[in-house]
């Protein structure tokens, strides 16, 4: 017989049962499982309410990767898509008797000098197939940014072949890559090598921290790019000194945007108030880089927003998109952890987990390799340190340069952008004509329009930053200057006599597509303005309004260029 006690507790646990109530034993089991679900959501909890600490830049370098990645890509689609035109086989200036000038002018070896003097992976490549050549560098480059975009990781061998593809390019692309992007984009390739460990592809690589001496390699650079551009402006126009350049920026710009057009129209005081303001951003905020890491980051801010404001108002190539780059140096973890999702195992919660470690001293001990890194990386310092001198000098002197590079490869130079404004803007229009007499007035003389630059008044002005169509940005340069400081111009008239689809393929409307060749061109010099809003051009549904200055070059046809041709040594317009 079961005793008092006995009974007392089985009578209890089945008026617990019938409560619904659970029994000891099975608290205790419940409890002693919950306990550490219950920590490790504590420790979740922890690391979503406790904020990042500043001064590491773990995030800050993937943000960088990133960042450069993808301007890579931009500039390798551009290369894709335009080379073979430019510079390619049949191409308006071909690399290979680029390649072959400088392989005389070396002493007709490819070696050491020739790489010095032009550094790219061209030299060793068949120069027969020079398209197919183009068309790989360009498709590798694009492969390894989209790599690094999509996944935010790259090592040291990754960024140093970008770099180099991409060096192989503009070393060659002569007028058509003559631009300060090009050395802009080379500079902060080169230095997106040092960010990286060396062949690691993990995002958060323990034994490789980002160096507080790479990521002031990118402030200094936002540094100079600011005061170049600013210094440039004060000692140039003297409409920078009045505060009127903007009166005129938006529409002379190379090629304007939709939004030009309405800001071109914003009262005068806006334009006196944005011409202020580009002096202290440029002239003034570069200096808070170096008064503690608030002020660094107000002017890493300033410049960021400064650059959205040019993207948004013109079509200045992937330039302003590049310039963000190096103002995200300005950031560290807590201020760009806003990025990255808080989810577990995450970035953000990686670096949230390797602050703590450091913090409780448990970071990893310094190998070999790490202490090598650190060599690396004060060499870095000292190699920019050292190259800055010109630089710093040229921005000192009353006799400043801008877009200049003081050694081949480009790795610190000078920058400067829109020293003066022109005033008025001229095109230079290309027209074509079957008629058999050009001087005949009845002659019908037919527009080709380019991609972007403005040509037909009633076409709304394009939209394609970061991309950029490199012959017409060209075109804007010849407009104020003559054909005969521009040969490329005529080479173009002369290719479009014999519809050659090589050269057809940089505009955008061939009037003569589907018909016999035009027995003419010519080109016609025209003043641009835009319309004004609610005028009766406007209300036409017009942008432009233009008046003819007179003929750029006069009408010729295959005849007549024959000896110019062949005295440049390019092929006959009707061989194409």
């Amino acid at each position: 017989m079961a005793t008092s006690t006995e009974s007392s507790e089985c009578s209890e646990s089945t008026l617990r049962r019938r409560r619904g109530e659970p029994q000891s034993s099975e608290v205790s089991s419940e409890d002693s499982s919950k306990e550490p679900v219950n920590e490790d959501k504590s420790k979740y909890e922890k690391h979503e309410t406790v904020s990042l600490r500043p001064g590491t830049y773990w995030l800050t370098r993937i943000v960088l990767l990133r960042a450069i990645a993808f301007i890579y890509f931009v500039a390798f689609s551009v290369a894709l898509h335009q080379n073979k035109q430019l510079i390619g086989q049949k191409g308006l200036m071909p690399c290979k008797d680029y390649l072959r000038s400088v392989k005389r002018y070396v002493g007709g070896k490819i070696g050491m000098a020739a790489l010095a003097y032009t550094p790219t992976l061209l030299w060793f490549m068949d120069w027969e197939s020079m398209d197919a050549n183009l068309d790989g560098i360009a498709l590798a480059g694009l492969a390894l940014s989209t790599f690094v975009l999509v996944t935010g990781r790259a090592n040291m061998i990754i960024m140093t072949l970008l770099w180099i593809l991409y060096h192989s390019i503009v070393s060659v692309g002569q007028l058509w890559y003559s631009f300060g992007w090009e050395s802009q984009l080379l500079e902060t390739g080169f230095l997106g090598i040092f960010l990286c460990p060396l062949w690691s592809l993990e995002q958060l690589p323990r034994r490789c921290p980002p160096s507080l001496i790479s990521i002031w390699t990118f402030r200094w650079l936002i540094v100079r790019i600011m005061l170049g551009a600013g210094l440039i402006k004060i000692r140039g126009d003297k409409c920078w000194r009045d505060l009127t350049c903007m009166d005129y920026h938006y529409e002379t710009q190379p090629v304007p945007n939709p939004m030009s057009y309405y800001l071109h129209w914003s009262p005068w005081w806006f334009h006196r108030f944005e011409t202020l303001s580009n002096h202290v951003i440029e002239l003034a905020a570069p200096f808070l880089t170096f008064m503690g890491r608030r002020l660094c980051m107000v002017n890493g801010a300033l410049q960021i927003l400064f650059q959205v404001v040019l993207i948004v108002s013109g079509n200045l190539s992937f330039l302003n998109w590049l310039t963000i780059v190096p103002s995200l140096a300005c950031f560290d973890d807590a201020s760009l952890s806003f990025l990255f999702g808080r989810s577990q195992g995450g970035a953000r919660s990686q670096v949230q987990t390797i602050q703590e470690e450091e913090s409780a001293g448990k970071a990893p001990p310094p190998t070999k390799g790490m202490l090598v890194r650190r060599v690396l990386n004060v060499s870095l310092g000292i190699l920019i340190g050292y190259l800055s001198v010109p630089v710093v000098m040229n921005l000192v002197s009353s006799r400043q340069v801008m877009n200049t590079s003081f050694e081949p490869l480009r790795i610190v130079n000078t920058y400067g952008a829109f020293g003066s404004i022109t005033k008025e803007r001229t095109e230079v229009i290309f027209q074509g004509s079957l008629t058999s007499d050009p001087a005949d007035p009845a002659a019908v003389w037919e527009e080709y329009q380019f991609h972007c630059k403005p040509g037909d008044v009633s076409r709304r002005p394009c939209l394609i930053s970061p991309y950029h169509y490199r012959l017409d940005w060209l075109m804007w340069f010849a407009a104020f200057q003559t054909y005969e400081q521009n040969e490329w111009v005529i080479h173009i008239a002369g290719r479009l006599l014999a519809n050659d689809s090589t050269v057809l393929s940089l505009v955008e409307n061939n009037p003569f597509e589907g018909r016999e060749k035009p027995r003419w061109i010519r080109g016609e010099h025209f003043r641009y303005k835009f319309t004004v809003p609610g005028g009766a051009g406007a209300s036409q549904g017009k942008w432009w309004v233009r008046r003819r200055i007179g003929p750029y070059f006069p009408p010729v046809n295959a005849t007549s260029l024959r000896n110019y041709f062949q005295s440049r040594k390019w092929p006959l317009p009707e061989s194409y």
